[in-house]
């Protein structure tokens, strides 16, 4: 086993963002003191601090193993919810995580604990999905990674042209993911197929 430490993430100044949440409040016309608002700049702070410093734990822990196919590891219908760097809004991904092993074998857990890495902080959807797939690729030792998402962003839901329900997709393709038309169709239709 060959463990990869989480990243190391600034912390969140909780109560800086407790004062300018109350702030905030003020500038919008309300009365933070009221009932409703007492409590939720302590609530908006300790939100954040809670979705931007995640420990997810050990991120790459591979187990050795003989691969004699050119089969792949893919896991599907990963939720995570990431926000916006562009309007501080909440956009949720439904993602595809697959990757030929080598010599080594990620534990399943691990591609989860990726994604939740690059999607808990100010995102893209574009970028959580590149990042995730470069990660994967380092922590398996491959080159053979594909992450697909779609993504539901509130940012076109909720203001602008009030797009919902539109998705958006995303993919990044390595190596033989990308290159191997046989191996890209294989993945596409499994990320596509109905849950069995």
């Amino acid at each position: 086993m060959t463990p990869i430490p989480s990243p190391a993430r600034p912390r969140v100044d909780t109560r800086r963002v407790e004062t300018l949440t109350r702030e905030l409040l003020l500038a919008l016309g309300e009365d933070p003191d009221r009932e409703g608002l007492a409590d939720t700049p302590r609530r908006v702070a300790a939100w954040w601090t809670e979705f931007l410093n995640r420990d997810p734990g050990t991120l790459g822990t591979t187990f050795s193993h003989a691969t004699t196919t050119d089969d792949f590891v893919l896991v599907r219908d990963i939720e995570a919810w990431s926000v916006c760097e562009h309007h501080l809004l909440p956009f949720r991904l439904k993602v595809a995580i697959a990757y030929v092993p080598g010599a080594r074998v990620l534990g399943l857990s691990k591609l989860v604990r990726q994604l939740r890495v690059h999607a808990n902080a100010l995102q893209l959807q574009e970028r959580v999905v590149r990042d995730v797939a470069h990660d994967i690729a380092k922590a398996a030792g491959t080159d053979d990674v594909a992450v697909i998402a779609v993504g539901e962003h509130l940012c076109m839901s909720m203001r602008g042209v009030e797009a919902a329900p539109a998705r958006t997709v995303s993919s990044c393709r390595l190596g033989r993911t990308a290159s191997d038309s046989e191996l890209a169709a294989r993945i596409d239709h499994w990320v596509l197929s109905p849950v069995l």
